[in-house]
């Protein structure tokens, strides 16, 4: 329905309040409700009020001075925003023919005190999960979709001792005699074959199998030096910490950084020797099994430069894979300090 606002000499508009609703009717039995209550006080003496036939009704108000017209027009602008609420409470009330305005308000007198009176609605939806419940940080996983090695990937916020040389150990172990640690070198040995990285190694079945065992005693070589050798000496812990919060750039950046910057055994962020220097000495090993025609300071450089690439490549892995893991799966966020 809309309400109409005009000056007092009634040729100049002064504003409109338009109730679009489906129960027409019951909203102008409100507002005539509201405009009778209105009409009776003395500062709303010169009000003309008439109701007009259209398709939403409308309701044409003439006031004695600006003054009255403004303080009406605010009143019921705000009562406009509750019509859907009135409607609700009194959904019996039913509209007279119109035509004149003292039978609207003989309807709405007798429902007034039952608006009044009516308990407000209540509020039937579920209550909302707490705030810090839904951004808490899903947990990582010990395999990522249940085959690749995440054994070094820590939880967002959890809080562990230092590693000990043991562990330090087993984890390179893992990473490295794992039953899915062959699916990096057969990757890199189709590759390797496609290109014809090495010409020595031949073509065929047995060029690949050539381009695999290197490839396999390249990750292994690596995983002992950037998870065990190396940090026995520098005193550095080989896990990667999850941040969990952030945006994409964020976490992205965090997690590229981590291929060097890490976290020292008394837990202060060091420069991270384990993988820069370990990567180099496992790409210097591996000259000694390459064909002499490989071994040079490019060639080596450049196996450099995979290693820490690809261990970069998956810290970013490891940090979006407990997310990944929520949206794939749909499984409910337990609590950051878990594993699962």
């Amino acid at each position: 329905m809309e309400i109409a606002f005009y000056s007092p000499a009634g040729s100049a508009l002064l504003g409109k309040v338009r109730e679009k609703s489906s129960a027409g009717a019951k909203a102008r039995v409100v507002f005539a409700a509201i405009l009778a209550r209105l009409k009776s006080c003395p500062d709303t003496s010169g009000l003309n009020l008439r109701f007009f036939r259209r398709p939403f009704g409308q309701l044409a108000v003439r006031c004695s001075s600006y003054r009255r017209a403004l303080t009406l027009g605010m009143v019921l602008a705000l009562c406009a925003t509750t019509g859907l609420r009135a409607q609700q409470v009194a959904p019996d009330a039913q509209l007279r023919p119109a035509g004149a305005f003292s039978d609207a308000t003989a309807t709405a007198s007798g429902d007034q005190s039952a608006l009044a009176a009516a308990p407000e609605p209540q509020d039937t939806k579920a209550t909302p999960e707490p705030q810090g419940a839904k951004d808490e940080p899903a947990p990582q996983t010990r395999r990522i979709l249940g085959i690749i090695p995440n054994f070094r990937a820590i939880s967002t916020d959890e809080k562990l001792p230092a590693q000990s040389v043991k562990e330090k150990f087993v984890t390179a172990t893992q990473d490295s005699f794992d039953y899915s640690s062959i699916f990096i070198p057969a990757a890199l040995a189709v590759y390797s074959l496609e290109t014809n990285a090495t010409p020595e190694f031949g073509n065929g079945g047995l060029g690949y199998a050539r381009y695999l065992w290197h490839s396999a005693v390249d990750q292994t070589s690596e995983n002992y030096m950037v998870e065990f050798v190396v940090p026995v000496i520098t005193r550095e812990d080989t896990r990667y910490y999850t941040l969990g919060r952030g945006g994409f750039l964020k976490r992205t950046g965090y997690a590229l950084s981590r291929a060097v910057v890490t976290r020292s055994d008394s837990d202060k962020e060091v420069f991270n020797f384990s993988e820069v220097v370990g990567a180099g000495a496992s790409a210097g090993l591996s000259s000694v099994y390459y064909p002499s025609r490989e071994r040079s300071l490019g060639n080596t450089g450049k196996e450099w430069g995979i290693d820490v690439g690809i261990d970069a490549a998956s810290f970013v892995v490891k940090e979006f894979w407990p997310d990944l893991n929520h949206w794939l799966f749909h499984g409910a966020k337990p609590s950051a300090g878990t594993k699962q």
